[in-house]
């Protein structure tokens, strides 16, 4: 079975920022392939942020494609005070406090902009500057965190502190948060993606402020602490969707334990039919230069192979030097990669042993058994797509819907390509004469068709039928 020319399955997420938030240049980066744009919250304002999404819905309806936007909140990030410009040097066996402050005074404790006191207990690590530097907790008393430090090494303002075992019991979403949810319901984004998640309570709360907000959002769970792993399954079951957030779960866990985690979170994210996204450094080194490092490529391949729906990119196209270029070079990784990859991520079975995951199994063995290259799914919710999605197949899924969001959410998910229609009665017409103009689906041509007796109704898929161009 042949795959449609130059379409790719695994799916590109862009971060917008100072080098790449004009209009230009991201409709640039959308045509070289990007599928979702990401505003990372602790760098944006909201006037900044509210004319990237327009932007972003100027781009999608101009050039007819699906565009996916995520609010990325900043979370409790936890970082140190003001300190002195030339930092502070810590030497291996010394005592050290921290309490929650500003700035730094000599003889009092090391300013902290978060009162992390109340969850942080004796015995417990404390690694500064992206873990380049461990404490260990002694004793927490009146505010003050007392402990005692293992390594040498050199700190300055604001860097971050990571605290692998400490619970913070649900208190994640911080005030800069609500505002920062408040804008995406007010500005109709596509998804939320929660920093810091800990438990499955955490999406929970965050679905109940979005229901409050009339928000229809869906919530992406960012795992990047130590606690998130051990919880692994059921946040990923309570959220619409996964991020592999690599750098401070590089730090909260080990650096060798990164890339089995993530074969986890991959694994159970298709299993739940929930899309997951692999971030952090892919392709780093072309913030400064035009190509990236062999490793780097491997890195971005070996996600594909694993079966991610996403790859994303951060720094590189938000600040560096080449961002278009970024996402072309990742494109043809995943291009090549997916052409040329020995081995298969296809899935006899995942999900419960429901009617829509029997339907989407059956049209997967009969697109494969007559040789077609699409499944066209009409779906309200977008369910019938991630049915189908997270069976990994050959041919191209088609997701039809006539739900604007479901049109761009769908942009996220693995091998879909989502068609916005004003009549779920007449989905066949439409999309042909787009397939016919998009992908060059010619007059002759199998194609099987999911689809409902009633038709824009949510969960009703329950026929399939091999329909000829």
């Amino acid at each position: 079975m042949a795959l449609l020319p130059s379409l790719k399955r695994t799916k590109i997420v862009v971060t917008v920022g100072p080098a790449s938030d004009d209009f230009d240049a991201m409709q640039a980066m959308v045509r070289a392939g990007a599928n979702c744009i990401r505003l990372n919250m602790s760098h944006s304002t909201p006037e900044e942020s509210a004319l990237v999404v327009k932007q972003a819905r100027s781009i999608s309806t101009k050039l007819n494609k699906p565009l996916a936007i995520i609010v990325d909140l900043q979370g409790p990030k936890i970082r140190l005070g003001q300190l002195p410009a030339e930092g502070l040097v810590l030497r291996a066996g010394s005592e050290l406090t921290f309490a929650y402050g500003d700035s730094y005074s000599e003889g009092k404790p090391i300013p902290v902009q978060h009162d992390i006191a109340k969850y942080v207990k004796a015995g417990q690590p404390l690694f500064l500057r992206d873990g380049m530097v461990e404490i260990r907790v002694a004793k927490v008393r009146g505010g003050v965190i007392s402990g005692k430090v293992l390594n040498n090494g050199m700190v300055y303002s604001k860097q971050g502190i990571n605290l692998p075992d400490t619970d913070f019991g649900g208190d994640i979403i911080t005030p800069k948060d609500i505002e920062d949810i408040a804008f995406a319901a007010a500005h109709d984004v596509d998804y939320v993606a929660l920093s810091f998640v800990q438990k499955a309570k955490d999406i929970q709360g965050l679905r109940q402020r979005l229901r409050r907000l009339n928000a229809d959002c869906g919530i992406i769970a960012k795992i990047e602490t130590k606690v998130a792993v051990a919880n692994l399954r059921e946040i990923i079951q309570a959220a619409d969707g996964v991020m592999v957030a690599r750098g401070d779960l590089a730090v909260e866990t080990k650096p060798e334990q990164v890339p089995i985690i993530q074969k986890q979170i991959i694994d159970y994210a298709r299993e739940c039919q929930k899309p997951a996204i692999v971030a952090t450094q892919m392709l780093e080194s072309m913030i400064n230069a035009p190509q990236p490092t062999r490793a780097e490529v491997s890195d971005v391949s070996t996600a594909v192979v694993q079966g991610a729906d996403a790859v994303m990119l951060s720094g590189e196209s938000a600040v560096g030097k080449y961002p278009v270029e970024a996402v072309a070079l990742m494109r043809r990784i995943i291009t090549y990669t997916e052409a040329n990859r020995f081995d298969s991520i296809a899935a006899t079975s995942f999900g419960d042993q429901t009617q829509s995951n029997a339907i989407s199994a059956a049209a997967i063995t009969l697109a494969n058994q007559i040789g077609a290259r699409l499944i066209l799914a009409e779906t309200s919710s977008g369910q019938t797509a991630r049915n189908l999605c997270s069976f990994r197949p050959e041919p191209l899924i088609v997701a039809v819907t006539h739900q604007a969001r479901v049109y761009n959410q769908m942009a996220l998910m693995w091998g879909t390509r989502s068609y916005l229609v004003k009549n779920p009665a007449k989905v066949t017409e439409e999309v042909i004469r787009m397939l016919r103009q998009e992908l060059g689906v010619t007059q002759g041509e199998v194609i099987i068709r999911a689809s409902g007796k009633n038709p824009g109704v949510a969960g009703g898929t329950d026929t399939l039928r091999i329909e000829v161009i």
